[in-house]
């Protein structure tokens, strides 16, 4: 049954977007937690947190124009590692965007600088891309990702400062290192083009010798490009001696251990033993470093998982011999939406959100089940006033059951509610819970949003991963129009009152649904791919050889591209479309968008176009956020005459 709510205010933009910051990447030391804060309000700046116990907000340990960014495969994360130093003192060693360069700040002094660890460059900045690292307190250094001249090599810096050393160069990408407590291995995960490592990666392991360097790098788990049967891993961590990790061989990311696998050498046969088989999701797709869904506390293994859309908490219960099953012993707490797991001492830390609660720093003791959650912002709306997700399952693509939630517009669903249809990005990624002041944006004014999980998402397996395999721009599009016709179907939305929006793949299934399906009366798109053509022959290297997989081998697939691909076919728009580019976009450029744009307003489309100079693949500046938010309400108010 829809619930129908009372009507409530209309949620202003800047109370939406412009001040709230985003949290990522937790991390626990020494009882303090440390977190990254990138701040709308600071043209996108990221800076370094810390919170001691029994303080009630954060310090900032990077104030000023200290930006931590990291930049490997574009996308970037794990631009700032957590440790102690040979001498046991905690240190931060951090990318700094300004000049690309590693930084080492001691973070038992409040008065201390930053230093720099590796020069920069004839023009100021390091040469290459660093990030993605972690603290070798016994070699004195930090150990990371380095991409640089169009190859990925996992290098060492020391932590006195120096030019990277090569360590080991993989086939092509590599990332995720993580150290064994006695350092005695380093793990990591590598994938290769054509695939990307939510499709096919490897773990990799390799001994530490005195020296420093790596001996007898191989990889135990995963597969490679070239393997018949595909399986990806997610997350290597070491939970004391065993080595732990998230496979998809069984249709969904599980948990797996190697029992000793710290003792083991070179010669070693891996023992992999399925920790938890369960129809749930213990990892995301792999865009950026930095990413956790477990953790290790030092004595218990703890874990998020993801069932039918919803994340989950829990502590995977098992002996040390592995003699009996795992078990999954549920945490109680109120969160949906979970992120970024760290865990030490009897104490885990996370981002977490719900339907009511706002993205926040979640801590808990596992002892006493008590728990504390600090949000990013307060919220600006009452419990009664907040839209909840609700499940809709439906018929999509090929009458396969596929997943989305619905927001009811305030005072409920009826047959005259317009209805915005949101496609995520990725295209590999989900809908999620966690409460968006976005979407309650449009519920306030009287719209319903449907955020959909069309085939694709995780979250949901592998195989409904794979529906979107040589199907993008079919599967997607069709999925986000048979959402909307469900809808108008139960009386929920009106048929001539629905607009679809998305941001870069979002953007490219809002311009192909506006293009293949006659569901949609307007759209919004956001630096969205309009020419998979363009895209697959300019774009940047992590997305080089994506549309294999997505849409075919290029060029050999070129009719398909052509098929598929928005300009090419702008002729069959007839509704009003609203663009939004950053002209620093290098993975989707904007010539992409102003081509889009020209040729609707050659077919006499009522078109906008807001171009943003400083602002790439992804907006991160606050005023420009709320540009975004204003200007799209505006337009589809004005074409729906509302």
């Amino acid at each position: 049954m829809i619930s129908v709510r009372s009507s409530q205010a209309p949620l202003s933009a800047e109370l939406v977007l412009g001040r709230t910051p985003s949290l990522k990447e937790p991390q626990l030391l020494g009882g303090v937690l440390f977190w990254l804060e990138q701040r709308p309000h600071e043209q996108g700046r990221t800076t370094l947190m810390a919170r001691a116990p029994g303080e009630a907000s954060g310090r900032e340990r990077t104030p000023g124009s200290w930006n931590l960014r990291c930049r490997v495969h574009e996308y970037g994360g794990g631009a700032c590692a957590i440790g102690r130093n040979g001498r046991g003192e905690a240190i931060a060693v951090f990318v700094h965007d300004g000049d690309r360069c590693l930084w080492l700040l001691p973070l038992e002094d409040d008065a201390a600088q930053p230093r720099r660890l590796t020069p920069p460059g004839e023009d100021g900045r390091f040469a290459g891309a660093l990030g993605g690292g972690v603290i070798d307190a016994a070699g004195e250094r930090w150990i990371g990702v380095l991409e640089a001249d169009g190859a990925d090599r996992l290098v060492a810096v020391p932590l006195q400062g120096g030019e990277p050393e090569l360590l080991h160069r993989p086939a092509d990408f590599c990332g995720y290192p993580a150290l064994s407590p006695s350092g005695r291995h380093l793990a990591w995960v590598e994938w290769q083009q054509p695939c990307m490592p939510w499709e096919r990666s490897q773990l990799w392991l390799a001994e530490l010798q005195g020296d420093g360097s790596l001996q007898g790098a191989r990889a135990i788990a995963g597969s490679s490009a070239a393997d018949p049967q595909g399986c990806s891993v997610f997350q290597p961590l070491w939970a004391g001696p065993d080595l732990i990790v998230s496979n998809d061989r069984s249709g969904f990311w599980n948990l797996e251990r190697w029992a000793g696998a710290d003792a083991a050498t070179t010669s070693s046969t891996p023992a992999w033993q399925p920790l938890l088989p369960m129809q749930a999701e213990c990892a995301m797709p792999q865009w950026v470093f930095g990413m956790s869904t477990h953790a290790w506390d030092g004595q218990a293994l703890l874990a998020a998982a993801c069932r039918q859309g919803r994340w989950e908490l829990g502590q995977v219960l098992f002996n040390a011999a592995g003699s009996d099953p795992a078990r999954w012993q549920p945490i109680a707490q109120p969160f949906s939406d979970l992120a970024g797991l760290c865990a030490e001492a009897g104490r885990l830390a996370c981002v977490a959100s719900g339907p009511s609660q706002p993205a926040g720093l979640l801590e808990l003791e596992l002892s006493s089940g008590q728990w504390q959650h600090q949000p990013a912002a307060p919220c600006p709306l009452s419990a009664e006033a907040i839209s909840q997700p609700e499940e809709l399952w439906f018929n999509g693509h090929g009458d396969a059951p596929t997943h989305a939630w619905y927001y009811p517009p305030s005072g409920g669903g009826h047959p005259n509610a317009p209805l915005l249809v949101k496609g995520h990005s990725g295209p590999t990624g989900m809908a999620r819970t966690g409460l968006s002041l976005g979407i309650q944006f449009w519920t306030s004014r009287g719209w319903g949003v449907v955020d959909v999980n069309y085939g694709g998402s995780t979250g949901f397996g592998r195989a409904y991963r794979e529906r979107l395999d040589g199907q993008w721009g079919v599967v997607d599009v069709a999925d986000c129009a048979a959402a909307a016709e469900a809808l108008v179907a139960r009386g929920l939305a009106s048929a001539e009152r629905i607009a679809i929006e998305g941001g870069s793949a979002g953007g490219f299934t809002a311009l192909a649904a506006l293009c293949f399906t006659s569901t949609f009366r307007a759209g919004a798109s956001r630096y969205g791919v309009a020419d998979l053509s363009a895209l697959a022959s300019d774009t940047h290297r992590f997305e080089a050889r994506y549309l294999d997989s997505l849409v075919g081998p290029w060029p050999v697939a070129k009719a398909t591209y052509d098929a598929r691909s928005p300009l090419q076919h702008a002729g069959r728009i007839r509704c009003p479309v609203i663009f939004f580019q950053g002209l620093e976009d290098v993975v989707v450029p904007p010539e992409q968008t102003e081509r889009m744009a020209a040729a609707l307003r050659a077919n006499g489309v009522p078109v906008e176009v807001h171009l943003f100079p400083e602002e790439g693949h992804g907006f991160r500046n606050g005023a420009t956020q709320i540009q975004v938010l204003e200007a799209t309400e505006a337009f589809f108010r004005h074409h729906f005459g509302l």
